[in-house]
């Protein structure tokens, strides 16, 4: 399971709002190979489901992983932060036993 912080939820439904899209779209999310750890993070907005695809639902916001993907995020937790230390999103995933100074990256 993929959950979703409070402050998350309302940057993704103000990025939905910003961006046209209507209740069709979810949020997608994957690891992909590369980043200065190995494995980087991804998001996108989507609203075509691909087989094999995890479904979950935190917050009211429905979240879709790849099965790849997955295997890497379960357990974690999506943020947002837009304080002076830096703003965006940021992963805390159980799973990685070593992340870049920057968060974006991560390795298992």
């Amino acid at each position: 399971m993929v959950t979703i912080t409070e402050k998350a939820k309302t940057k993704v439904a103000e990025l939905m709002t910003d961006g046209g899209l209507d209740e069709s779209y979810f949020l997608r999310v994957s690891v992909q190979g590369g980043g200065c750890s190995g494995l980087s993070y991804n998001m996108d907005f989507d609203n075509e489901l691909r087989k094999g695809d995890q479904e979950f639902e935190a917050q009211g916001v429905k979240i879709i992983l790849d099965m790849k993907s997955f295997l890497y995020l379960a357990g974690t937790e999506l943020d947002f932060s837009d304080g002076l230390n830096g703003k965006g999103f940021n992963f805390v995933n159980p799973n990685a036993t070593r992340t870049c100074g920057c968060g974006e990256s991560f390795s298992v």
